[in-house]
C-alpha cells in the first residue's frame, strides 16, 4: 500500500505502527497482503470454504483488536498465522468430522502434468498424506513446505521451542517419505526433501492465482 502514491511501499512493521496511530487504511493493506495466505492456511485445517473464510475474517478481527500487543519481535505474518491457527483449533472442536482437514481442497493442479510420475497425482498424494500425520507434525510440515516459514516462525506459531518445531517437521517429513515411496520408489533423502518443497511451492503459487 502506498499511502503516498509516489512514496515507497511500506513494510508490514511500518503499517502496524500506522494502525496503532489510528490509520485504518493501513490495516486494510495488511488484510490485502495476507488474506490469501491466511485462507490457504485455514483450508489446510478445514474442508468447507465458507468456514475457512470465517476463520480468516475472525483472525483479522482479533489481529486488529490485539494490534497493540504486537511488538515486532517476529514477522507480522507469523503473528497473524499464530492467531489463525488458534482460531481454527477452537473452531474444530465444535465441528463434525466431515468438515475437518484437507482431502478435498482443490488447488488448481493440472492432472495431466507428468515428470517421471503424474505430477497432479503426486501433489494430491502429498496433501492426502500430510493430512494423515499427527497434528503437530502436520502443522510444522504445512508451515514449512506450503508457507515457506522459518523454523523460528514455526516455533512461535506452534508455541514450542525451536528444536521441537524442527523435530516435528523432520519426523513428519520422514513419515511422508515412507508413505510416498510407494509412488516414487526409493529416493535420496535430500532429493526427496527438495522435491516436496518444490511441489509445495507450486501448490502455493497455483492457490494464489
Amino acid at each position: 500500500m502506498r499511502l503516498d502514491p509516489k512514496g515507497p511501499m511500506k513494510s508490514d512493521i511500518e503499517l502496524v505502527e500506522d494502525v496503532k496511530a489510528g490509520d485504518r487504511r493501513a490495516f486494510s493493506e495488511l488484510v490485502q497482503r495476507h488474506q490469501r495466505a491466511l485462507l490457504r492456511l485455514s483450508l489446510r485445517f478445514l474442508k468447507e470454504l465458507s468456514i475457512a473464510e470465517d476463520i480468516v475474517q475472525e483472525s483479522f478481527i482479533k489481529a486488529f483488536e490485539k494490534i497493540h500487543l504486537f511488538e515486532g519481535r517476529s514477522s507480522f505474518k507469523s503473528w497473524l498465522f499464530q492467531i489463525a491457527v488458534n482460531t481454527a483449533k477452537n473452531r474444530l472442536r465444535g465441528l463434525p468430522r466431515e468438515f475437518v482437514n484437507i482431502d478435498d481442497i482443490h488447488l488448481g493442479v493440472d492432472p495431466g502434468a507428468e515428470s517421471g510420475m503424474v505430477q497432479g497425482d503426486f501433489r494430491r498424494a502429498i496433501r492426502a498424506e500430510v493430512e494423515r500425520l499427527p497434528e503437530r507434525q502436520r502443522l510444522a510440515l504445512t508451515l514449512r513446505i506450503f508457507e515457506d516459514l522459518s523454523f523460528k516462525e514455526i516455533a512461535q506459531i506452534m508455541a514450542c521451542p525451536y528444536d521441537t518445531a524442527k523435530a516435528n517437521y523432520r519426523h513428519g517429513l520422514m513419515r511422508l517419505r515412507e508413505r510416498l515411496e510407494e509412488l516414487q520408489g526409493e529416493t535420496d533423502w535430500k532429493d526427496f526433501e527438495t522435491l516436496v518443497h518444490v511441489e509445495g511451492g507450486r501448490m502455493r503459487t497455483e492457490a494464489e492465482q
